[in-house]
């Protein structure tokens, strides 16, 4: 059986729940890593903020970040990738739309993410090396 996007995928990523503060997803996103926090409901993503999101519907609009609440301000994710799709069709996705990590969701339950670069040293591994010809 073809591996599947949930043999790739970082288990437990960064999730903050929609009550969060503004404040907190600031905290989290001043580290250089972080590029976004993914937004969740019990579980279930909801969205997702990014500094852009931040500057925007918070400081822009002159929200109070201790008393905005993620759920207030969470954005759709540009994507997400279900569990069971094949690791092949996983990185074709992330390639096209160049996108470096995609929430991985199973019934809408977020159970993941997915990096491109993780995806792509993981299929390199899989090759089989080339064969030398006597």
């Amino acid at each position: 059986m073809s591996e599947q996007a949930r043999d790739a995928m970082v288990s437990e990523p960064l999730a903050l729940e929609v009550s969060a503060r503004a404040s907190e997803a600031g905290e989290v996103l001043s580290r250089d890593a972080v590029r976004a926090v993914l937004v969740t409901d019990g579980g279930r993503l909801v969205g997702v903020v990014t500094r852009k999101t931040l500057v925007r519907e918070v400081v822009a609009s002159g929200r109070d970040p201790s008393t905005t609440t993620l759920g207030e301000i969470a954005e759709p994710p540009n994507a997400t990738i279900e569990s069971t799709m094949p690791l092949d069709e996983a990185f074709s996705l992330l390639e096209q739309q160049d996108y470096e990590r995609v929430p991985v969701v199973e019934h809408g339950m977020l159970v993941g993410a997915l990096s491109r670069s993780l995806v792509q040293r993981r299929l390199a591994e899989d090759e089989p090396p080339e064969s030398a010809e006597s």
